[in-house]
């Protein structure tokens, strides 16, 4: 099989099919230097979804309980850390209008069944000394995690490398044999010449998905980029952090930061409807630091290291674009927008859980179709993926099928344009 895209999304994927006993390549010039670079590995299942979205809800609570095991089993298959930390979250507001705001969200975790508990201006002090004096008040979100994003991507390099997959620093320019009536893919062609031979192929290329060449229209995944600006930090390691995540609401604006353990601090993150544009902006980098250092006036101090841009794949609902096409072996795996961290591992069970179902044919080394096996072989061997075949997890994926934005009797449709929300 082919997976396109190597960000935490197709990584994951190509992981989790590889220990399961498949042949994988993953074709990516830049893998992991994407979009899943430029995050700040929130782990927020209710805090990046709005009122209504339930299904997404429910997916990201389920996506959220997964990944202490992911990550556990990633570090032991690429013996390396990847900065798991379930240490919650405080939510912070800086005027009353900002108070109201996230007493919404309090409540919106409670209905959701989180932990969550309200705290006075003093108490978010008490939790987080740093904070500003001047700060009305907040609540500890006790269920929002955060993992160390480019340790996560770089592990699971390391992990597909350790379970033999195969990269490939080409593009995919077509997916080949999915163009024509009762059609079923048979390879990818590369961008700069050459092609790989296979009957699964994983689009999972974020942002760029519906620019791959022979996806039918009436398929064509409807994802837009949305651009991400973030900003690390790092203080004196001498003096004093952060203990944990900060969300903050500064008159009417939200801001995070998030503390690593090598003690720098990443804030973030606009969003905005730029097109392709990779450019960081002053004034976007200087809102940022600017409600980042309201919220905690020590960062004053702190040296700049980076500022970098990422583009989100967004999708007409917000929701993940994930499931097998009606093109035989033609698998999408797109539109993450701001959950691809959070939703990695079950987007990764879910589409191996497809191409262990036996529907899919995967052609091997010299062209023949092959049985998927049951279990990888490497130096540091590891089962993930127990679930696969849970009915509760099959179930929390099908809202989010690839068909669910075709148009009646399979016509083509226009191309998203970016400012079609």
């Amino acid at each position: 099989m082919v997976v396109i895209g190597g960000g935490v999304i197709g990584l994951s994927i190509a992981w989790t099919a590889a220990v399961n006993g498949m042949a994988v390549t993953v074709v990516d010039p830049a893998p992991g230097r994407g979009a899943s670079w430029a995050a700040a590995g929130m782990l927020a299942p209710v805090g990046e979804a709005y009122y209504g979205e339930e299904a997404l809800i429910a997916l990201n609570l389920r996506a959220s309980r997964e990944w202490p095991e992911f990550a556990r089993a990633l570090e032991t298959a690429s013996g390396e850390s990847v900065g798991y930390r379930a240490d919650g979250t405080l939510l912070v507001a800086m005027d009353p209008s900002d108070q109201a705001a996230t007493d919404d969200v309090l409540g919106f975790h409670l209905g959701h069944g989180l932990g969550a508990r309200r705290l006075s201006a003093r108490e978010c002090r008490g939790e987080e000394p740093l904070l500003a004096p001047g700060i009305k008040g907040g609540a500890e979100l006790a269920d929002d995690h955060q993992v160390d994003n480019r340790r996560v991507v770089d592990a699971l390099a390391g992990a597909c490398r350790a379970h033999r997959v195969a990269f490939s620093d080409d593009e995919a320019s077509d997916v080949d044999g999915g163009d024509g009536d009762g059609g079923r893919v048979t390879g990818v062609t590369l961008r700069h010449g050459g092609r790989l031979a296979a009957g699964a192929v994983v689009v999972a290329a974020g942002c760029r998905s519906g620019q791959i060449g022979g996806i039918p229209e009436a398929i064509r995944p409807p994802v837009r980029p949305v651009k991400g600006i973030t900003v690390r930090l790092r203080g004196d390691s001498r003096g004093p952090s952060l203990r944990r995540t900060v969300r903050g609401m500064v008159h009417g604006r939200s801001c995070y930061l998030v503390p690593r353990r090598d003690g720098t601090l990443v804030v973030g993150a606009t969003v905005e409807e730029q097109g392709f544009d990779l450019s960081v902006r002053i004034g976007a980098v200087s809102d940022l630091l600017d409600d980042a250092r309201q919220l905690v006036p020590a960062l004053d101090e702190y040296e700049l290291l980076e500022s970098t841009a990422g583009l989100r794949p967004g999708s007409p609902d917000n929701a993940p674009i994930v499931g097998q096409t009606h093109v035989a072996g033609l698998i999408m795996a797109t539109g993450h927008y701001r959950n691809g961290i959070l939703l990695a591992p079950v987007t990764a069970y879910e589409v191996t859980r497809i191409l262990l179902s036996g529907a899919v044919g995967l052609i091997g080394p010299d062209g023949h179709e092959e049985a998927a096996g049951q279990a990888g072989s490497a130096e540091r061997p590891v089962k993930i993926g127990d679930r696969l075949h849970e009915t509760s997890l099959m179930g929390a994926f099908a809202p989010f099928g690839p068909d669910r934005f075709a148009p009646a009797g399979g016509a083509g449709r226009a191309p998203l344009s970016v400012g079609d929300r």
